[in-house]
């Protein structure tokens, strides 16, 4: 039972060794009857956190536009060991993931239409953020793409930084 649950789970999706070990304790299977079943999975190599957590982040920062923080919440929330997601996390190419965060602002930028300068800003850094990119890197993003749409405004900072009441 413990090794058809496993390959039905791994057959919807990848999964971390972690939530596939919940999902068995859940069924009520023994901890010792999982961690065996988990481990010749394992062995066979069709569980491998790294692989999963390499994975996870480039398929989620494509599809979702994540960023940094987020992913890796989300692989810590999956049980994955905290060296792994810091590799995962290396893997990602800063150039894509500030590509993706222009892409999110550009599609954002369409909705807001006539709204003043500092309150475009404060809800394109707000969304990049709830997205898990920095604040740094929102900011920057969120300034120059405001800059190229021409909505500039005597409100912006001029020494690159967020007005005070910001």
């Amino acid at each position: 039972m413990a090794r058809d649950t496993v390959y039905r789970l791994l057959a919807a999706r990848a999964r971390s060794r972690s939530e596939l070990r919940q999902a068995l304790l859940r069924k009520e299977i023994d901890e010792d009857v999982a961690d065996d079943v988990l481990q010749k999975f394992a062995d066979a190599g069709l569980i491998d956190d790294a692989a999963f957590a390499e994975t996870w982040v480039h398929a989620r920062q494509r599809n979702k536009g994540l960023g940094r923080r987020a992913l890796g919440f989300e692989l810590r929330r999956k049980g994955v060991d905290e060296t792994l997601v810091e590799a995962a996390l290396s893997t990602m190419d800063e150039d894509v993931e500030v590509e993706r965060a222009r892409e999110l602002v550009r599609r954002k930028l369409r909705s807001l239409g006539s709204a003043d300068y500092t309150a475009k800003m404060r809800r394109l850094v707000g969304m990049l953020a709830r997205k898990g990119y920095s604040e740094g890197l929102a900011y920057r993003v969120a300034k120059e793409e405001l800059e190229r749409s021409g909505s500039n405004s005597e409100d912006a900072a001029a020494d690159g930084h967020p007005p005070d009441d910001f």
